[in-house]
């Protein structure tokens, strides 16, 4: 029997919330199958498997917040035997992971002395929630014994507190269309960044790469092509650091209490920006080993899927570095901030003119791009950070072997 449990989507997730599950107990699974959506606070993310089987039962309920680790459900796997269940009366769930039932709207009692509880119990945006409007949580926790409060309880609450006879419509969060709360995404971010510059000790390094051969290949190469067919100077970028990274694999790779530990593929995590707010970095799998076509193919796919609140818990968890290109916004270079577990962010500024002198004295103005890395002192240092950024910089002179 295996178990199905939540998985860790970032560094900075803590607990998760069970939005749908999409299948349910007696369907057949296979390795890759999507079986649930569980919202976080970067958004909502589809869960994947990676076990053949049958879905025995579920262990959570939609609707249920649970934190990283704790089992989801449970999977016979293929050659087992399933576990005797009656399907009239199916093995109820424990006392704290039974569905609840639609709970009544909660009137805040800020001056009320809690329950005999000496914690609270209360998710993270409840108590943040809470704070923001200056609700004493004590109150929901009498009307509420032995549950944990949620977000949803207390803005209940907060709205039939306000509510006149006509009831005002609370000012929601900045969502997209899509459903990404940006005010949660943009905690969640400030989050792990904190973290980051808490707890590893960066170093900084920064060159000058020469564009001349990558941008008369670009143009060679997509004039000969259809416009939907096109590479983007981003997807060089790409392939180069992946490339890079083969030589250099200890900035592909996670920082834990054990040390450092390589990764086994290299899944690059381009930083991707959301319409309205919002930055997120999923993975291209195999960047290494995928064709310039492919990486395009990945990146256009992550772009359209990110944009529509439609990404995988595999693409959310498995990146081993990010790179982040602001070229668009116009900037001249970024200095990124590492995202943990991993130990190297790469960030490229926007392409520009600008003058070259040449080893035989000339002078020319060509395109050239700032690239920087941010690594962890830990695990690398200056002298080997100078020879991958350099590395880099020469696979780029030879874009027709990419």
């Amino acid at each position: 029997m295996y178990e199905f449990r939540m998985p860790s989507l970032g560094a900075d997730m803590e607990s998760g919330t069970l939005v749908e599950w999409l299948k349910k107990p007696g369907d057949a699974i296979s390795r890759g199958d999507i079986v649930a959506v569980v919202e976080t606070e970067k958004g909502a993310v589809e869960i994947e498997i990676f076990m053949s089987g049958v879905l025995d039962q579920w262990l959570v309920q939609e609707g249920q917040t649970v934190p990283v680790g704790m089992p989801l459900a449970l999977i016979t796997t293929e050659g087992e035997e399933k576990a005797p269940l009656s399907k009239a009366a199916p093995t109820p769930l424990p006392a704290m992971m039974e569905k609840p039932t639609p709970p009544p709207i909660l009137q805040p009692k800020p001056m009320v002395q809690p329950a005999t509880e000496t914690r609270i119990k209360a998710s993270p945006a409840a108590r943040a929630y809470a704070r923001a409007h200056g609700v004493d949580l004590a109150a929901f926790a009498l009307e509420k014994p032995g549950g944990a409060i949620l977000r949803a309880d207390v803005e209940r609450g907060v709205a039939s507190q306000t509510r006149a006879p006509a009831p005002p419509t609370p000012a929601p969060a900045r969502r997209s269309k899509h459903g990404f709360d940006f005010d949660k995404m943009r905690h969640a971010i400030a989050a792990a960044m904190a973290r980051s510059k808490r707890e590893i000790p960066h170093y900084y390094l920064s060159t000058q790469i020469n564009l001349r051969h990558a941008t008369a290949w670009l143009a060679q190469t997509n004039g000969q092509r259809k416009p939907e067919s096109r590479l983007l100077m981003n997807v060089l970028i790409l392939k180069a650091v992946a490339q890079a990274l083969k030589a250099y694999p200890r900035f592909n790779g996670f920082y834990s209490k054990d040390g450092f530990a390589q990764a086994e593929g290299v899944h690059i995590g381009p930083a991707i920006a959301i319409r309205g707010g919002g930055l997120i970095a999923p993975a291209i799998h195999d960047c290494d080993q995928k064709t310039l076509d492919e990486i395009m193919a990945a990146l256009r796919d992550l772009v359209a899927r990110v944009r529509a609140g439609s990404i995988r818990s595999s693409e959310m968890s498995d990146p081993t570095i990010t790179v982040t290109t602001l070229g668009e916004r116009g900037v001249d270079a970024v200095f990124g901030v590492i995202y943990p577990p991993q130990v190297a962010i790469v960030g490229f500024g926007a392409p520009h003119l600008a003058p070259v002198a040449h080893a035989d004295g000339g002078l020319a103005v060509e395109p050239v791009i700032l690239a920087s890395l941010a690594a962890d002192h830990r695990v690398t240092d200056g002298h080997l950070g100078a020879r991958f950024l350099s590395e880099i910089a020469g696979i780029l002179q030879e874009p027709e072997k990419l």
